[in-house]
């Protein structure tokens, strides 16, 4: 005889984290759902430094711009979730016989552990000469520029949010310094309005621009990536 489940098998897979004296109470559900988020746990299960690998694998399998022999600039990239993916897309380790090999480099404010492949430095983007920096330890210009960039949270939403977007046009007159004619500018950016000036500032450089919010962004989250390819030099 076949016993129907009761459901409550379900529900208990949901890990419930109790208010501990001294923890707010967000970070108690910021806590809660990244106990409970498939992301988090495929993450560990599959050895990537964050759920945001799989965020540039869901926009590189859509937009195919971490090609075998592509040279990449990761900006922010620090815990290196990024790097991880980019590495045998672009057969940066030489592993696909008959295959170009590419090239990452990796720039954060802070020490990231290195990752085989990889060229990872410590260093502000902003900074004066840090574009030419990156094109020597590139050997040349880049192909792609990424950014996963959020600037720290104020709490308030307005301003974070004009925080984010000022990175993210950091980023990207970065990138028209670095990228190669024909080149691709992958940023995150949150939804709000005032983006505009960004999409239309994305649209003169670049032959496409898509706005895209991979699966692996939280549904209840504003952010969305910006993809443009096609730079125009």
């Amino acid at each position: 005889m076949v016993r129907k489940s009761s459901g409550r098998g379900r529900r208990d897979l949901t890990v419930k984290v109790k208010t501990a004296r001294g923890r707010k109470l967000s970070s108690t559900r910021w806590l809660q759902r990244q106990l409970n988020d498939p992301y988090v746990q495929r993450a560990k299960k599959e050895g990537y430094r964050g759920r945001a690998a799989f965020k540039i694998m869901e926009l590189d399998d859509k937009f195919r711009f971490l090609v075998p022999g592509a040279r990449v600039v990761d900006l922010g990239c620090a815990p290196g979730g990024w790097i991880q993916v980019a590495v045998p897309r672009i057969n940066a380790l030489g592993e696909k016989q008959g295959k170009a090999v590419g090239r990452i480099i990796g720039i954060d404010l802070q020490e990231v552990e290195p990752i085989a492949g990889a060229e990872i430095h410590q260093l502000d983007f902003l900074e004066e000469g840090a574009d030419e920096k990156v094109k020597e330890w590139l050997g040349g210009k880049a192909d792609v520029v990424m950014s996963d960039m959020a600037a720290a949270s104020s709490g308030h939403k307005q301003t974070d949010h004009l925080r984010i977007i000022a990175l993210c046009e950091a980023a990207a007159y970065f990138a028209f310094d670095v990228l190669e004619e024909g080149g691709t500018f992958v940023a995150k950016v949150l939804a709000g309005g005032a983006e505009g000036e960004l999409q239309k500032l994305l649209k003169q450089k670049f032959a496409k621009v898509a706005n895209v919010k991979p699966p692996a962004s939280r549904a209840d989250s504003s952010e969305k990536f910006v993809v443009a390819t096609g730079f125009r030099g």
